[in-house]
């Protein structure tokens, strides 16, 4: 996630032209608002006492990466091969394996996992 965040914050013509795909004319709310809480979410992955939400923000994310692509932009874009749509299952999985490893220690319900 944090190699993308250049693309996204620089305004990047690939980033802006996907966003663009997905949210229309709102494209920059969307680029801006995703990176942001893609930075969030990897600084939270690499907090040992909030690893769990930095996995659920990574799960949430990646999960509407995901389905873009599955619904709107198509598993290969702007000739990649598919490699945007593996990354984001890819960070999808390791999201899931962190969540889990880290259930303990979810506030509430950690207890009972």
């Amino acid at each position: 996630m944090l190699q993308t965040l250049f693309y996204k914050f620089s305004g990047a013509q690939e980033s802006i032209e996907l966003f663009t795909k997905i949210a229309g004319d709102r494209e920059v709310y969307m680029r801006i608002g995703t990176g942001i809480l893609e930075f969030i979410a990897s600084i939270m992955l690499f907090s040992k006492l909030n690893s769990w939400f930095g996995a659920f923000l990574t799960i949430g994310l990646m999960g509407g990466g995901v389905f873009s692509h599955l619904t709107k932009l198509g598993i290969e874009h702007n000739n990649d091969g598919g490699l945007l749509f593996g990354s984001a299952v890819l960070i999808l999985i390791i999201g899931l394996i962190v969540l889990f490893k880290e259930r303990k220690n979810i506030p509430i319900v950690g207890n009972r996992l």
